[in-house]
């Protein structure tokens, strides 16, 4: 006869008992206030001007112009655009390997077993207890089994319920609490993707804009050493002066100490490229990036301002917060109301095992208790007090997120706009130089102009590389970050978008 049959043969007033703990699962009202999502700002553009594309500049690498689709969606893959294979393959990697991400991934695990565990709030407790002891008891003044054995074995299995209905909405305000802190969680780990991918493509970027300048650089030295070899020979002809020596060797000497802060930065930027993709510095095979191997993306999709507010994971992480510190508030105020636990209990204690669940062994009971603070020090009065103002704190939060967020789609599309007419320019710098560059070996090989004039008009050819090189940079580093900036398209990700699917 298990213990269940007991109780239930036990207990012919098992049905009061039902009706009680039936009736306190009737809802009844939360206390608190309930929240209520923000409004989107009523902001029509970014920009003070409207920005719809940018300037083209003909035959440079990410020089194509690019036109801003406003109210367009943004893929769940954007790098994918940029037309690089081993880009998307050093993103695919960190995306599988990346311990921030994966801690990240179980920070989100973690905040939904907490909310799965406080869902045990809303059901009765139910614990099984089994005692077994050998008593001797005073035969003077002690009760005694009705065999009037003074020592005895007594085994005693019983089943404890206890309930707490939920009255006043403390457990509903909790786990509206644990549920908000647990998208919070997922949209930071969100962000934490996003910001994964982007930093990918930055230093992608970056890393072939480093060995550019590095390559050109190099170029420098040899003119610049090359000029320092001729004037030498013509000061000991009598030629050429000291004092042209002497600045031609500072010269060379300025350009040499400009190298070494360059293949620092770029080994640096190897190193963060291995650590990003989940690999230690130098245990990766070596990437090579080249500024012409990457597309630059022409139609770019601008999220309307009233939906950005609906796809920044640090808005809607924001708003997260908001949420739970609205629950908080409930929770308070729950604390300083009374609290009811209903109760119930049934066993059997018998002196031998063989004699358990016999008749007139049996025992139940059933209860409820009412608990209310009376005077806790003005504790309860303050930590609601506390919860309020944590709640205005989460609202401010939230409208600077906000702000920062139409900050930096602003920011983004204003650095795209100057980037393409930043680029134009230095692609005009470089024609130019390279069409001085072109005049000057023309002069020297008719004999017009000496060498010295030749290698200057390369020495500022290769700085207008340079600076050409970082202008291309910049156009591909900046539209990674407007991706970024607008939300990054997570919602078009088959793993997230199945995430919020469950919510």
């Amino acid at each position: 006869m298990s213990v269940l049959r007991f109780a239930q043969a036990c207990l012919p007033q098992g049905r009061c008992l039902l009706t009680i703990l039936a009736t306190s699962l009737v809802a009844a009202c939360a206390v608190g206030p309930d929240f209520k999502r923000p409004a989107a700002p009523e902001v029509s553009q970014y920009t003070s001007k409207p920005v719809t594309s940018t300037v083209a500049t003909e035959q440079v690498a990410g020089g194509e112009a690019q036109r801003f689709a406003s109210g367009g969606d943004i893929p769940g893959d954007w790098w994918t655009l940029f037309h690089s294979r081993p880009l998307n393959d050093l993103i695919e990697q960190s995306l599988a390997n990346n311990h921030d991400l994966k801690a990240a991934q179980a920070a989100l695990s973690v905040a939904r077993e907490n909310v799965l565990a406080q869902r045990g709030s809303y059901y009765p407790s139910v614990t099984g207890t089994f005692s077994a002891s050998r008593q001797k008891q005073s035969e003077s003044i002690s009760p005694t089994p009705n065999s009037n054995t003074f020592q005895y074995n007594l085994f005693t299995p019983q089943v404890n319920v206890s309930y707490a209905p939920d009255i006043f909405g403390l457990n509903r305000r909790t786990m509206e609490s644990v549920k908000a802190q647990e998208q919070a969680v997922r949209y930071q780990m969100i962000a934490t993707q996003i910001t994964l991918s982007t930093n990918v493509v930055a230093a992608a970027v970056q890393l072939a804009s480093l060995q550019g300048q590095v390559d050109a650089t190099r170029e420098l030295v040899d003119i610049n050493t090359h000029m320092v070899q001729i004037l030498r020979d013509q000061s000991t002809k009598g030629y050429a002066s000291g004092l042209d020596l002497a600045t031609q060797e500072s010269q060379l000497a300025q350009v040499n100490a400009t190298l070494p802060p360059l293949l620092k930065q770029l080994a640096q930027q190897r190193d963060l490229l291995d650590v990003l993709v989940g690999q230690y510095p130098g245990q990766a095979p070596d990437q090579s990036f080249d500024l012409a191997g990457l597309q630059l993306p022409q139609e770019l999709p601008v999220s309307l301002p009233s939906t950005l507010v609906a796809q920044r994971p640090d808005v809607l992480q924001a708003e997260a917060n908001m949420h739970a510190a609205s629950a908080q508030i409930g929770i308070a105020v729950a604390n300083r109301l009374p609290n009811i636990v209903l109760s119930a209990n049934a066993g059997s204690t018998a002196l031998a095992m063989h004699q358990l669940f016999t008749s007139g062994t049996g025992f139940w009971g059933i209860g409820a208790d009412i608990t209310a603070p009376i005077f806790q020090g003005g504790t309860l009065l303050h930590q609601e007090r506390a919860a309020r103002a944590a709640y205005v704190e989460a609202a401010e939060q939230y409208r600077s997120t906000v702000m920062g967020a139409f900050q930096n789609v602003a920011d983004s599309l204003v650095a795209l706009e100057q980037d393409a007419a930043g680029l134009k320019a230095a692609a005009a710098a470089e024609v130019a130089a390279r069409h001085a560059l072109d005049l000057s070996e023309r002069q020297w090989k008719a004999g017009y102009a000496d060498y010295l004039s030749l290698l200057s008009a390369e020495q500022t050819y290769q700085q207008a590389r340079i600076t050409l090189v970082q202008a291309q940079a910049s156009r591909y580093a900046d539209t990674a970050a407007l991706f970024q900036a607008l939300g990054g398209g997570w919602w078009n990700r088959a793993d997230l978008a199945r995430d919020n699917n469950e919510k």
